[in-house]
């Protein structure tokens, strides 16, 4: 069944790129809602021995080792909810059929792209499908076919080439020295030779590119110009699960299924994500462009997820996923009401916005969760995820990155307060008295991602077991 995630959407763009193309047109949005739809209903509803079937044809044709364990679960679910969530925001804002029918054939591969990587089992395959998703990422960015677009698009197709250059090098040294590329014929290479300097800098770089590839500091500089400039539905697809896919996932797969823990690897990502946490909010604080506000906190929260899987704990990593998650929800959340409050008042300067929860109550009470959950207050998801991340790293014994966590989570919701004062809250600002609430095509994806931010809150200290002391 596993190979059905990567054919079926794959399959899919070649259906609708065939004649009777204003036919296929119509049928696209449709068709991509059913698909992303069936991905969230068989991640949450099938059988664990499902995936080990092999679907007919698929499996006769598709010879990539795939694998869907917890983890990769987490990922297909997240991978699905956003693009639901992309794909509704999209046909609410873009008014052109062909701008609908061209996102949703670039939606469909990239769900084919992100997919492949969640489920390969060998670091080429990985690669392979990283960069399906990072050329169409590419593409994504320039959507909108403007100065601001171009520039961001360029920005990321720099640096990720950069990236794609250092990985491709780590995987043609792994070779090397392993003779294969599955991940249990590396394993095998690192245990026999842990202390191999070409295995040791092969490691380091191909870190070095998912770093790139996540947006962490020091290495997001693309991130904030790619996030803000592009599309408001594609600014939900990059913060929501792009850079957690090819980043935060990677790093975690490879390190618990290939390169194991070492202490190297450990103070690496504690300090880059400790960085990224940090500097990522105090970045977020002095910004007036809300989307670019959203990029700079999407930069420090994935350095919490970074901060949890180096921590190495059980409980950590179980932290880090959860947030992971949770992150994907909530940020996607308010890149949809960021991008509400463009559609009504034409600008992302937040201090010419003022009291627009008066005229827009629905988007304004979604944001309000939508940040509380964000900057880790109960009984919202985002508590909860926090919470396990700075209790295992106070466990674990590093209790200055569990403080300083904290730290991270006050200015948090010291920016997101700011966000809400100067866009939503106080004296309606002059030439916004009349605005009318968000399209419907707005709405509802920010009531079902405010409903899942309350629900898991609300639930998960009911089905969970969290350490007692």
């Amino acid at each position: 069944m596993s190979q059905a995630l990567i054919a079926i959407p794959l399959l899919s763009v070649l259906i609708l790129n065939l004649p009777f193309r204003g036919l296929m047109k119509r049928a696209a949005f449709w068709l991509a809602l059913v698909l992303f739809i069936s991905q969230i209903c068989l991640i949450i509803f099938a059988p664990a021995d499902v995936w080990s079937r092999s679907l007919g044809v698929f499996g006769t044709f598709l010879k990539f080792d795939l694998t869907v364990d917890t983890l990769a679960s987490v990922m297909l679910l997240c991978i699905g909810i956003v693009l639901f969530i992309s794909l509704l925001v999209a046909n609410s804002l873009l008014t052109d059929a062909e701008q609908k029918f061209n996102f949703t054939n670039l939606l469909l591969i990239i769900l084919c792209g992100m997919n492949g990587v969640v489920m390969a089992t060998d670091i080429f395959s990985l690669f392979v499908f990283m960069e399906i998703t990072s050329v169409v990422s590419f593409i994504l960015v320039a959507f909108k076919r403007n100065s601001e677009g171009f520039e961001a698009a360029f920005k990321y197709v720099i640096l990720s080439g950069i990236a794609t250059v250092a990985m491709l090098s780590a995987i043609a040294l792994i070779l090397l020295v392993s003779g294969g590329t599955s991940f249990q014929q590396v394993q095998a290479a690192l245990s026999t030779s842990p202390h191999n300097f070409l295995i040791m800098f092969a490691i380091g770089i191909f870190i070095c590119g998912l770093f790139v590839k996540g947006g962490l500091m020091p290495f997001h500089a693309w991130l904030p110009d790619a996030h803000s400039a592009a599309h408001s539905a594609v600014s939900i697809l990059l913060s929501g699960v792009q850079i957690k896919v090819l980043g935060a996932y990677v790093l975690l797969r490879l390190i618990t299924s290939v390169f194991s823990y070492t202490n190297s690897i450990t103070q690496i990502l504690m300090v880059v994500g400790l960085i990224s946490i940090i500097f990522g909010a105090l970045s977020a604080l002095g910004q007036n462009d809300f989307k670019r506000m959203l990029a700079y906190s999407s930069v420090s929260n994935m350095g919490y997820i970074v901060l949890g899987f180096g921590c190495g704990t059980a409980l950590a990593i179980g932290g880090a996923i959860f947030h992971l998650f949770n992150h994907a929800v909530f940020k996607s959340l308010l890149f949809v009401n960021a991008a509400a409050v463009e559609s009504r008042t034409g600008t992302r300067d937040m201090d010419k916005m003022g009291g627009l929860a008066q005229r827009m109550p629905l988007t304004g009470l979604t944001s309000v969760l939508g940040s509380l959950s964000a900057a880790g207050i109960p009984p919202l998801a985002g508590f909860w995820s926090k919470l396990i991340i700075v209790i295992a790293l106070w466990v674990a014994g590093f209790r200055a990155y569990a403080v300083m966590a904290v730290v991270g989570s006050i200015i948090t919701l010291a920016y997101l307060l700011s966000m809400q004062r100067r866009v939503f809250f106080g004296k309606i600002a002059e030439g916004f008295k009349e605005i009318k609430e968000a399209d419907f095509g707005l709405i509802l994806p920010a009531v079902i991602l405010a409903a899942i931010i309350v629900g898991v809150g609300l639930i998960f200290p009911f089905v969970s077991r969290l350490p007692q002391f």
